[in-house]
């Protein structure tokens, strides 16, 4: 167990696990609306998620990764936020 508990901090030392927690400390009203967003931005595809948002391709990929980041930080820490 010693093995799983150094491996579970490592991760937590990951830059998106960081981009998680604080996403989910500042902005917690708007976590459920950032999730959605990315799963629907993995469906579309990001150019056409962009295009149909009236985004820039660099707003969606944003809006991807903390999405992820989110996903991250919520599997690691073991809760919901």
């Amino acid at each position: 167990m010693a093995g799983d508990e150094q491996f579970l901090e490592a991760l937590t030392e990951a830059r998106l696990y960081s981009i998680g927690a604080f996403f989910c400390d500042r902005h917690p009203d708007l976590v459920d609306d950032v999730l959605a967003q990315s799963v629907q931005i993995e469906r579309d595809g990001l150019a056409r998620w962009a295009a149909a948002e009236e985004v820039s391709a660099e707003s969606a990929f944003q809006t991807l990764v903390t999405g992820l980041a989110v996903r991250y930080y919520t599997a690691v820490a073991g809760g919901a936020v």
